[in-house]
């Protein structure tokens, strides 16, 4: 177990540089498509489909969420967390992002 504070929603923050609506989009894009491959294996299950079947599709949805949450680190480390730094007050943020990093990669 560990003493570190879990990181909880924030939902009065937002992006420092809004998203654009291509990276909307893109994003909304993947995650509609990991979404069908959630329904394929709910499916799959209903089936009694073969174990292993399953099990590769479950990996290839973990794959394509780790992916997408790349990208938002990404995004997030060279704007929000970019932008505090320039202005003085990028300990706090880089703290929040190591957090975020330790808890995305459990």
């Amino acid at each position: 177990m560990s003493n570190e504070p879990e990181l909880s929603p924030q939902p009065d923050k937002k992006p420092t540089e809004p998203r654009t609506e291509d990276e909307k989009q893109l994003l909304q894009n993947r995650l509609k498509r990991i979404e069908g491959q959630i329904r394929g294996i709910q499916k799959m299950v209903g089936e009694d489909r073969y174990c292993v079947d399953i099990l590769i599709q479950i990996s290839a949805i973990q794959a394509a969420l780790d992916k997408v949450g790349f990208s938002l680190l990404e995004r997030h480390t060279k704007t929000c967390v970019a932008s505090a730094i320039q202005e003085g007050n990028g300990d706090e943020h880089i703290d929040e992002l190591m957090k975020v990093i330790k808890q995305f990669t459990k």
